[in-house]
């Protein structure tokens, strides 16, 4: 595989890119000294940020930046609104341009919004929030796939001035009701019908168990698609509330691979500040595009595009179904038929499209494609290659990136500008300050470290919501009160690219040798038969522990102890004697959350038969091939 940068950004628009055109006002010769400056004078360049992004505040702050690590404080004095930014800014002059493409799960059902459209569907939602006695604070859940209705509710609710909660639609009863409770969520939105593989998702039911343990619910909102689809042509547009820059309007709950979900405040200003800037300078998002990034409401993604996209003028697509349904080129389709200019997906939907059907994208040409994008878990080179020749046609920058539902954005984004080396995040993002610390809190130049950032970024979480300790115990104690301890292995190698190697929580220690899963992941991944792994740690009585590889083949029948053999030979090739595997085991699927996840902590834990909660699984019929993994 090649060790040297793959893609070169010689393209003619990048010259005229939105980060091209920054440095240039800002009196600056590169990226390098941009990022310098973003970091040196915080204050300074996001006020220069927001002004270049073209951020509205109703009353502007008088004060950018008022502290810094670990309770951040931004724009202070300012009032500001996000149904403002995203949608009734553009109805003066663009509000009969497509905010919204919409794809159904059923093929050939697709819908277009325009602005105004959206401006009048989420105005209704607000209404009818207003009649049921809604008042700015209160908190509402969508338990809604990515729709046309969703993201009218979502915008009604903030317009409203309600806190808007998203939760995956798919989630079962328990999973539901800790999060109404936890938020003491009054209202719910969702769906009257939604299907998954053409099958119907009976959403209501899971309600309904939930409602049993939750009494804070005092208004359900089910939603049908026929009326949304139909519009509410006399509904007048409400006008959005407008609220301090730094108040509550979105909880996002984490997807559960590190223990409990918790949930993470974010702030108007925050998210639109963060997503904004990721979405200009990161992915170049122009009023003409169409972007479409594979993902969930209750994912951040969900959100994190609707927000930023929106800001802009662009058009986002939404697809409520699965990337392989009716069949392995639904996806491909999708791009071509809506003229995708932007697409982000994660690793492991790459890696089962590419099992289904390799050369899938061979038959498209994708002539609009201008940008790739990825998150969520570690790349291994062979698929993020083929990400790059097949669908990328060896021309679209990967920006594959890094981050959280706690910052609600990047640590670690490449940029237009910048070379790419297979499965590269690049490097720190504009604004913030991120290294690579060795356990005893040295800066490394490069080699393997833990991911920490040293800047305070507008849309870091104001503490998990109710345990504010909790907050501090997660990300300061480890290294103090001025430095955020994501929980992340990152590496930099001696070209200065960084590189994402998992969770700490997943390292395993061999005979004292840290080892993440990912560098085992990544070397049986080589190996043509294999379409994904799960590396885990299992405690050994003289190394402390051993690993465990849970191999899904591309082909099922291959399944045999000389396969077996070979893979042990390959990872023992690659990792050293020392560090090689004790045990290969063929499983048909590995356990995932909706965002494609690969939960090994679950597996560890049905390895060692110990209890464990499987709300986060998206994939439950996974759970009992684990169990009889051989």
């Amino acid at each position: 595989m090649p060790k040297s940068p793959i893609y070169e950004p010689v393209a003619p628009w990048i010259k005229d890119s939105w980060i091209s055109k920054f440095i240039t006002s800002l009196g600056f010769d590169s990226e390098e000294e941009l990022w310098k400056f973003s970091i040196q004078d915080p204050e300074e360049f996001w006020t220069r940020t927001v002004a270049d992004m073209g951020l509205k505040f109703s009353t502007p702050p008088h004060r950018m930046l008022v502290q810094g690590l670990p309770w951040p404080e931004w724009a202070k004095g300012g009032q500001i609104s996000v149904v403002e930014n995203c949608i009734d800014r553009h109805l003066k002059e663009s509000s009969k341009n497509i905010a919204l493409r919409f794809e159904s799960d059923e093929p050939g059902r697709s819908t277009e919004w325009t602005f105004e459209d959206l401006a009048r569907e989420s105005s209704f939602v607000t209404e009818e929030l207003m009649r049921a006695n809604a008042k700015p604070g209160d908190r509402a859940a969508l338990l809604m796939p990515m729709s046309l209705e969703m993201v009218a509710s979502f915008f009604g609710i903030m317009r409203a001035g309600l806190t808007a909660i998203p939760i995956f639609s798919g989630y079962g009863a328990d999973a539901v009701a800790s999060r109404l409770n936890d938020a003491q969520v009054k209202f719910v939105f969702l769906q009257k019908s939604t299907t998954r593989r053409g099958k119907e998702v009976n959403v209501r039911a899971s309600l309904d168990e939930a409602l049993k343990t939750s009494s804070s619910v005092t208004k359900i909102f089910e939603w049908d698609r026929e009326a949304f689809l139909k519009g509410h042509r006399d509904q007048k547009i409400i006008p959005s509330h407008i609220d301090a820059a730094e108040s509550e309007c979105l909880l996002l709950y984490t997807s559960g691979t590190t223990g409990k979900p918790k949930g993470c405040v974010h702030t108007r200003f925050g998210i639109l500040a963060t997503c904004g800037k990721e979405l200009r300078y990161g992915f170049d998002v122009h009023p003409s595009d169409r972007f479409f990034w594979y993902t969930d409401i209750g994912w951040m993604m969900g959100p994190w595009e609707l927000i930023g996209v929106l800001q802009y003028g662009a058009s986002v697509v939404l697809y409520e179904g699965v990337p392989d349904h009716p069949n392995a080129s639904r996806l491909w389709d999708i791009l071509e038929t809506h003229k995708v200019t932007h697409l982000g997906i994660s690793p492991t939907a790459i890696r089962v499209l590419k099992k289904l059907e390799s050369s899938g994208p061979d038959k498209y040409d994708f002539k609009n494609l201008r940008i790739l994008g990825s998150t969520g878990e570690p790349w291994d080179e062979e698929s993020w290659i083929w990400f790059f020749k097949k669908v990328g046609k060896s021309k679209c920058p990967i920006m594959n990136i890094s981050g959280g539902t706690e910052i609600m954005g990047c640590l670690l984004m490449p940029s237009p500008l910048q070379r790419l080396k297979p499965c590269s995040l690049g490097r720190p993002a504009l604004g913030v300050h991120a290294e690579a610390w060795s356990e005893e809190g040295e800066r490394l130049e490069n080699g393997l470290g833990h991911l920490v950032c040293l800047s305070p970024l507008p849309s870091m979480t104001k503490g998990f919501l109710g345990n504010p300790q909790k907050y501090l115990d997660t990300y300061f104690e480890k290294f103090g009160e001025k430095v955020w301890y994501h929980g992340d292995w990152a590496s930099i190698d001696e070209d200065g690219f960084w590189f994402l190697r998992g969770r700490s929580d997943d390292t395993i220690k061999i005979a004292g040798k840290r080892v993440g899963p990912s560098e085992f992941e990544s070397a049986l991944m080589q190996d043509s038969h294999v379409a994904e792994v799960a590396a885990v740690g299992i405690p050994h009585e003289i190394k402390g522990e051993s690993v465990y590889c849970y191999v899904v083949l591309k082909t099922p029948d291959n399944q045999s102890d000389v396969l077996r053999a070979s893979l042990l030979k390959l990872a023992s090739q690659k990792m050293g004697k020392a560090l090689a595997p004790e045990k290969i085991l063929f499983v048909d699927a590995l356990p995932k959350t909706r965002s494609g996840k690969i939960l090994r902590g679950i597996i560890r834990k049905i390895q060692l038969k110990e209890k464990f909660d499987d709300a986060n699984v998206e994939n439950a019929a996974s759970l009992k091939a684990i169990e009889q993994a051989r």
